[in-house]
C-alpha cells in the first residue's frame, strides 16, 4: 500500500511539475511566435504600402487590387518634371523651361527588391491567402481625397496562436483585430503598428 501512495505522490508531483512548466513555457512561446509573426506581416505591409504610394505617383489615386497595382508598376512610368530656372526669383529675367522626362517604374521596383507577385501573399497564412485591399475616394473635411486600407485578421497569420485563449498573456492582443495600413474612414497611410 505504502508503495501505490508513494508512486501516487510521485505520478502527482511530476504532473504538477509539468503543468508548472508548460504555464511558464506558454506565454514565452506565444510572445515569441507573435512578435515573428507580425515583424513579418508589419515588413509586407510597409513594401505594399511603399508600392502604393509608386501607384499613387503615377495615376493619382490608389489601387483597388494587387491585379492593378502590379500591371501599373510595370507597365507605366514615372514623370519627373525638370525646371529650368528659378521662378521664385524675381532678379531672375530668362525664360523658364520645364522639361518632363519618363522613368519606366519596374526600375524603381527592381531597385526596391519588390517582387511583385508575391506582393499580395500573407507570410505565415496559409497557401495562397492574401491581404484585405480596399480603395476608393471619400469627402474628408469637404476635400474629395483618395483613401486605401490593406491588412489581414491576426488570426489569420497566427496559426495556432491565433486564438482569444492567449489574450490572457496580453490584454491588447485581439486575434480579430487586423494588422493594416490605411483607413477607408480617413486619408491617412499610417500603420495600426505606429499607432
Amino acid at each position: 500500500m505504502r508503495i501505490v501512495l508513494n508512486l501516487l505522490f510521485v505520478a502527482i508531483a511530476l504532473f504538477l511539475l509539468y503543468t508548472l512548466y508548460t504555464s511558464i513555457r506558454e506565454p514565452i512561446a506565444f510572445n515569441k511566435e507573435r512578435n515573428i509573426r507580425e515583424a513579418a506581416v508589419i515588413d509586407k505591409l510597409k513594401e505594399i504600402r511603399q508600392a502604393q504610394e509608386m501607384y499613387r505617383y503615377i495615376t493619382g489615386e490608389f489601387a483597388g487590387d494587387f491585379d492593378t497595382l502590379a500591371q501599373v508598376l510595370t507597365e507605366d512610368s514615372f514623370a519627373i518634371i525638370k525646371i529650368i530656372g528659378d521662378p521664385d526669383d524675381p532678379d531672375f529675367t530668362g525664360e523658364i523651361i520645364k522639361d518632363t522626362l519618363l522613368s519606366p517604374a519596374i526600375d524603381s521596383v527592381i531597385a526596391l527588391g519588390m517582387n511583385l507577385d508575391s506582393l499580395r501573399y500573407v507570410p505565415f497564412g496559409e497557401p495562397g491567402l492574401t491581404f484585405n485591399i480596399s480603395a476608393d475616394t471619400l469627402t474628408y473635411q469637404k476635400t474629395l481625397v483618395n483613401v486605401v486600407e490593406v491588412g489581414i485578421p491576426r488570426r489569420k497569420f497566427m496559426g495556432k496562436w491565433g486564438s482569444s485563449h492567449f489574450k490572457r498573456y496580453d490584454q491588447t492582443y485581439s486575434p480579430e483585430k487586423p494588422l493594416k495600413f490605411g483607413d477607408m474612414n480617413a486619408p491617412k497611410l499610417a500603420g495600426n503598428w505606429e499607432d
